[in-house]
């Protein structure tokens, strides 16, 4: 499974890109404007410091604009993925830019037959918002599992992205749903590392290794 970083902050990248655990990052205009720095430098900031695929945003409403905003964007680094909402104007564009050869990530998801028409308009990624729709009492587990199966069923290239990942257990939910990428905030992917039986048992190895006075270096 791909692991992308939902950001805009490139010095929580730059620290966390080390790990070589990170695959890709997303933005969207609120972590844009959360950063307080102009979109095309952000962008290009980023995918100088993840080689993966960078997902930066279209924020026009008309398939026009949207197309011409998402040419300027991937104009900007080869790794730019351009996003585009799931929206009729939106998959048009999708369309276009996907028979241009630019890579796009369809985002707003919500329903399984949303995913499909983003499927059939050559989306290379499908952002389910699995949090959201949990505010809303809805399973967005289940969301997951649908699309998994409708892409199965016809063979679609498209990779659900699952979005709005709120928890560790949304995570590994995730994970076993199906997905084929996540993107999650940084406190996420810390969390990931976690567990209180690891930090017990690394506590007593540490401990009994002291106890012999001997050093592996």
């Amino acid at each position: 499974m791909k692991i992308f970083i939902d950001t805009a902050d490139t010095a929580e990248l730059e620290a966390l890109a080390p790990t070589g655990l990170v695959d890709g990052v997303t933005t969207n205009p609120s972590l844009i404007a959360r950063s307080g720095k102009p979109i095309l430098d952000t962008i290009a900031r980023i995918c100088a410091i993840v080689p993966g695929p960078v997902s930066a945003e279209a924020v026009a409403t008309d398939a026009a604009t949207l197309i011409a905003e998402g040419r300027h964007l991937r104009a900007l680094a080869p790794n730019v993925v351009v996003k585009l909402p799931l929206t009729q104007e939106g998959l048009m564009a999708c369309r276009t830019l996907s028979d241009e050869g630019t890579a796009v990530n369809v985002t707003l998801c919500f329903s399984a037959v949303q995913a499909l028409l983003a499927a059939k308009a050559g989306a290379a990624y499908i952002s389910p918002f699995i949090g959201r729709l949990d505010d809303n009492g809805q399973d967005g587990m289940a969301l997951i599992r649908e699309i998994r199966t409708i892409y199965d069923n016809y063979g679609y290239a498209t990779e659900i992205l699952a979005a709005s990942v709120r928890t560790v257990g949304h995570a590994r939910d995730a994970a076993i749903a199906g997905a084929d990428c996540m993107t999650i905030p940084p406190a996420v992917f810390r969390a990931m590392y976690r567990h209180i039986l690891t930090d017990a048992g690394l506590e007593a190895f540490l401990s009994d290794w002291k106890k012999t006075g001997q050093s592996i270096l």
